[in-house]
């Protein structure tokens, strides 16, 4: 059996207390994870300056290649693992395992992680906007224009607090060892598997394993203390982490995405051309994406879009995690089954919803150890439904009829936003509109995203700031006598 050890800036700890995690379904252990406690957290995050020191020695370009070196050792090679030695099949397995995710979706999610570290030079292009990193790296530089800029970052170290039930959140922290910032992750109780084996590829790969910290706790105080000593943080949760966070500039919050399609007046009668992206949308990785579809709202039709996603969504039934067809990814905790099916069945209550998915059999497989819960299409006579407003961790999508010019004001905060229509004004409307994140305009999935845009937030504007630096001398300096762009002295006032 494995045994995984915390990581303290690059060095394994055996701690006395351990967590057996075990296969979903036949129970088998899978590992035994030390578990970190928040002391060690706060004496660690301490020695955060000595990451960066560290990583500061490296050019950027250098970094970079390293990390692309590291895609295809993460994606092909055999790793170190705790005490073992893990194969890429291995890793799927045992993430499957310990997640409830089908095999493939763990394959897949690797790819994506890839995806990122080869494209590395490409996406920090895009997030810095082209700027040379070596002006990172230094602190100031001129930037083409003859003008002195300069950023200075906030933190040593990233402090992440990592969820169990997707694995595809990791592609946000991979930038994060080219711009030259330490790491400090506390993966999710089921998810250790990706944080550790990327750790091991950035190892092999040449990466100081002291730029990296790993502390897995099943308790709320590791994760509170990376969050209280890091200056700079993301954490991944529902929506009261949300509300806890709010307004804190120094921690990034990605919680439920709450996406959408919106179908325009001008090609709502059209909607059958469209019934592919739809699925595609909310059924992919089993709907367990903050950029699934949990909402399609349209002005008209409704009804006819909602029967015809029930046909196709409806009879989506449990497979093996091993099977290649398998779509659906199972509850690890029964208990977070039966307790969102109870939610779901009191909103089915209310006047003006409609189960579509109903006719299709029974929507909770529920097991002595796991659980699924099978797709449900619900229609919404109007938006005030209080399931119109929902999301939940399966394939899941409320149908809601609404007319266009209501739309915006109703939607509610949303990650993405797919607007199927050629409507100039409504748009503008959309482009406009600071509840909506990411805008896809036109007929492109939900799921369909561009690593060369933020996905949400800038990462770089995260973690570095501009701000003005002057040099004696510097080609931006005006002439003294016009009293334009001249240091001045505030000594005497």
């Amino acid at each position: 059996m494995l045994e995984i050890p915390a990581i303290r800036w690059g060095k394994p700890y055996e701690s006395l207390e351990q967590r057996e995690i075990r296969h979903f379904v036949s129970g088998e252990s899978i590992a035994m994870v030390s578990q970190a406690g928040s002391g060690i957290v706060r004496r660690d995050i301490g020695k955060a300056k000595a990451a960066r020191n560290i990583l500061s020695d490296f050019s950027p370009s250098d970094l970079i290649a390293r990390v692309g070196k590291a895609a295809t050792l993460f994606r092909t090679a055999s790793l170190p693992m705790g005490n073992g030695v893990q194969t890429p099949a291995d890793f799927a397995r045992a993430q499957s395992a310990t997640t409830g995710l089908p095999e493939h979706m763990c394959r897949s999610n690797m790819e994506k992680n890839c995806f990122v570290l080869e494209n590395m030079e490409r996406v920090l292009e895009a997030l810095t906007r082209g700027l040379d990193l070596e002006i990172l790296r230094r602190g100031y530089g001129d930037e083409g224009r003859g003008v002195v800029v300069s950023y200075q970052a906030q933190t040593d170290a990233l402090g992440l607090v990592l969820p169990s039930n997707s694995p595809g959140v990791h592609t946000l922290w991979l930038p994060v060892i080219p711009l030259q910032i330490g790491l400090v992750l506390k993966p999710g109780t089921l998810e250790p598997w990706t944080p550790y084996r990327m750790f091991s590829a950035f190892c092999e790969a040449g990466i100081p394993a002291e730029a990296v910290s790993i502390y897995p706790g099943e308790g709320a105080d590791v994760g509170a203390a990376v969050l209280t000593e890091c200056d700079r943080c993301m954490i991944f949760g529902g929506e009261s982490t949300i509300e806890q966070y709010q307004g804190n500039p120094t921690v990034q919050v990605h919680g439920p995405g709450y996406s959408k399609i919106i179908l325009g007046d001008d090609c709502v009668d059209d909607w059958e051309n469209y019934l592919d992206l739809m699925v595609d949308s909310v059924l992919a990785n089993s709907g367990r994406s903050c950029i699934n579809a949990s909402g399609v709202w349209a002005s008209r039709h409704t009804d006819k879009i909602a029967a015809a996603l029930a046909e196709r969504l409806g009879p989506v039934a449990p497979l093996p995690p091993e099977a290649e067809e398998a779509q659906l990814a199972a509850f690890t905790n029964p208990q977070m089954a039966t307790g969102t099916w109870a939610m779901i069945e009191k909103d089915l209550e209310e006047s003006g919803v409609t189960d579509c998915t109903h006719a299709f059999g029974t929507r909770l497989v529920d097991h002595s150890t796991y659980a699924y819960l099978r797709p449900m299409v619900v229609h919404c006579k109007n938006p005030q439904l209080a399931i119109a407003a929902k999301e939940f961790m399966f394939p899941f999508v409320s149908v809601v009829e609404c007319p266009q010019n209501q739309m915006l004001a109703n939607i509610g905060r949303t990650l993405v936003v797919s607007a199927i229509t050629k409507d100039e004004a409504f748009g503008r409307e959309l482009i406009d509109a600071t509840h909506i994140d990411r805008l896809n305009l036109g007929p492109l999935p939900t799921i369909k995203l561009d690593w060369l845009q933020p996905h949400e937030g800038n990462l770089v504007d995260f973690l570095y700031r501009a701000r003005a630096l002057q040099t004696q001398g510097s080609k931006n300096e005006a002439d003294p006598a016009s009293g334009a762009g001249t240091p001045i002295d505030i000594s005497a006032s």
